[in-house]
């Protein structure tokens, strides 16, 4: 299969223009990177493929011929995904409980017919990696994967163990997810989690690094779907109630509808940091709405920003249709999927009082989706904040580090729940305006890629070397 023939990175590629590109590509660390991260992004891990375990299997592979036992290395099938565990035994110097460093090995569905270059290849330009997988998650797991790898050959024995747990369904069932939080005794023991699949840093529009987020918190995700039934007929004798027209007169309720704007400690200062370092228009919106949320005009601005609106209020959009039976009959049903993002504190039951009285039609069925899950704040502590700081201070020295909540949802909120602190912080730097993770034509800059390189071991020599 493609995703197997693997080939020297430097033959891939030509000149490229960034001369630290050029010199990165050199070292075996990184032509290791980015030979997993080629193979796995060249892998269709999406819902239905049944294709995630065959990245883990790869990923163990080049694990335990890196030096890792065969014993320490799992790949355990879970229906038709898989989840992957790796421990790098320490000596116990210190005294401290384990780290888990988590990522997804799936992704969301992505069409040819859509998009502009193949999604399930790597390709380039002079800026940028395509693929889809590329931010979300495969960034992640080929540079801990590779990070991992590289410490083993030098020969780096940690002084506490350390545990890769990849899950294989985080874009739609989390059911590995679950697993690994709540039915691994071995990786419950750990003291916390670092998360490679959120947190990073902003740049604005001319490269310039704004802050670092380390993400502390998540939004309570929760979906409906939606029903109007009718008894139907034929098309040619219209009736005046008609389930889609319906459907549509409650969608476009809920697009109009804006819940309430909520806040906390943890975004205000988010706000007020991110605000002050990007200036302009936007950056003040942002620096009033830290003093005030009740500002309505700040709270409007920052509404018109799909990178900030999650921040500032719980968030309900429609995402998936269904309709109808034939195309010439009128429909018996019309179904839409309404996915929320709930603020943390809001019970979900609140959500869903609200979502029907601003469709005001007692015909629309509303029927939730899963169990939601709904995780604590981790609050930052020392040491991690320490070691993020000292790896995101090696590219960008006077960047200030500081929290967020994630309006997204990760692995980590399971973790959370299950009782063990979750902090993502991922070590890609790029414009929040660019993130494309779930979208067409997902990419990464490629200097974001190769600058990446060294974050996850400074981190861990800084939580797990002899003097960590």
């Amino acid at each position: 299969m493609r995703w197997l023939s693997l080939v020297v990175a430097a033959g891939l590629f030509g000149a490229v223009s960034v001369r630290a590109q050029d010199e990165a590509v050199r070292t075996e660390h990184a032509r290791k990177t980015l030979e997993i991260y080629r193979a796995i992004v060249e892998v269709d891990t999406s819902k239905h493929t049944g294709n995630t375990p065959k990245v883990a299997r790869y990923l163990a592979d080049e694990l335990v011929a890196a030096g890792f036992p065969r014993d320490d290395v799992e790949v355990v099938p879970s229906g038709d995904s898989a989840y992957l565990v790796a421990r790098y035994r320490g000596d116990g110097s210190s005294g401290a409980r384990p780290i888990l460093f988590l990522g997804h090995m799936d992704v969301v569905e992505a069409y040819a017919e859509d998009w502009e270059r193949p999604p399930f290849e790597l390709t380039r330009d002079e800026t940028y990696f395509y693929g889809r997988g590329t931010v979300d998650n495969k960034f992640g797991i080929a540079q801990l994967t590779s990070t991992f790898i590289r410490l083993k050959k030098d020969g780096f024995v940690p002084s506490r163990d350390l545990f890769l747990a990849f899950s294989g369904d985080e874009e739609s069932g989390m059911t590995t997810t679950r697993i690994l939080a709540h039915e691994r005794p071995d990786l419950a023991e750990a003291e916390f989690a670092l998360n490679s699949d959120a947190g990073g840093g902003d740049l604005d529009k001319s490269g310039r690094a704004v802050t670092y987020n380390i993400q502390a918190a998540e939004k309570t995700f929760v979906t409906w779907e939606i029903t109007v039934r009718n008894p139907g007929g034929h098309s040619s004798r219209p009736r005046e109630d008609n389930a889609i027209y319906e459907l549509a007169d409650a969608l476009k309720r809920i697009q109009a509808y804006r819940f309430p704007v909520r806040s906390s400690e943890m975004t205000r200062s988010y706000f007020r940091e991110t605000g002050r370092k990007l200036g302009g228009e936007l950056g003040q919106a942002m620096l009033r709405f830290a003093e005030d949320p009740t500002d309505e005009a700040a709270g409007e601005r920052l509404a018109r920003e799909p990178s900030y609106v999650g921040t500032t209020r719980t968030t309900c959009v429609a995402t998936m249709l269904r309709a109808g039976h034939a195309e010439n009959a009128l429909p018996q049903s019309a179904t839409a999927t309404v996915n929320c993002r709930v603020f943390p504190g809001v019970p979900v039951a609140d959500v869903e009082s609200v979502l029907r009285e601003v469709v005001s039609n007692e015909a629309v069925e509303f029927e939730m989706l899963g169990d939601p899950t709904e995780s604590p704040i981790s609050e930052l502590r020392d040491d991690v904040v320490a070691a993020v700081s000292q790896a995101v201070h090696a590219r960008y020295p006077d960047v200030k580090v500081i929290a967020y909540m994630e309006s997204g949802g990760t692995d980590g909120m399971h973790f959370r729940k299950a009782g063990i602190p979750t902090w993502a912080a991922s070590g890609i730097f790029m414009d929040p305006d660019e993130m494309y993770a779930h979208g067409l034509n997902e990419r990464v800059p490629i200097e974001a890629f190769y600058d990446a390189l060294d974050h996850w071991s400074i981190i861990i020599r800084a939580l797990a070397g002899p003097e960590g």
